[in-house]
């Protein structure tokens, strides 16, 4: 009977997994600045430590329990995200070759000077903007995820936009007037 409960409990998260997998992924796509392989380690690192979340009786976390496993794994992206800035030496990413030509010609030229930019903030803005203004998260729940005061979630956030408009300069009204 308890392999039983095992198995639909591992079917559970395999769904939740499955389900997650695609919008933690274009998440870390953007909290990396573009680097895929980085954001599928992030996604996959969120995803193990949400398993064993996920075997815990009761999903408890902390004496609590996870109402919102989708949001709690959203906010385990994002630590890991920040934690694995922390943990950086150097702001080098190894490549296999060094790029020759020009990006395809359909990538959007606005779309690139964004990720750009943003990749050029630090982790803990570009978290910031990204919850607030890419994944349309209140205040309060940003706050949350980050650990942190409501307050400083919003004065991070204009302090964050101020820096990104000051990278994007006056180019950025040419690029989206095409």
């Amino acid at each position: 009977m308890a392999r039983a409960a095992v198995r639909s409990g591992d079917l559970e998260y395999a769904e939740f997994a499955a389900n997650r997998s695609g919008p933690l992924f274009r998440s870390a796509c953007l909290l990396t600045g573009g680097d895929t392989h980085l954001a599928e380690d992030l996604v996959q690192e969120t995803l193990s430590r949400m398993y064993l979340v996920w075997r815990r009786p009761g999903r408890l976390f902390g004496g609590r329990a996870i109402e919102n496993p989708a949001g709690y794994a959203q906010g385990v992206l994002y630590r890991q995200f920040i934690d694995h800035h922390r943990r950086r030496s150097s702001s080098e990413r190894p490549v296999a070759e060094l790029p020759d030509l020009a990006g395809p010609e359909d990538t959007s030229t606005l779309r690139m000077t964004l990720l750009e930019a943003l990749a050029r903030l630090a982790p803990r803005d570009r978290a910031v903007l990204v919850l607030r203004y890419w994944e349309d998260v209140s205040v309060e729940e940003t706050a949350e995820i980050l650990r942190c005061r409501p307050g400083a979630v919003r004065s991070q956030s204009s302090r964050a936009l101020t820096r990104l408009r000051a990278l994007l300069g006056d180019g950025l009204n040419d690029l989206a007037a095409h």
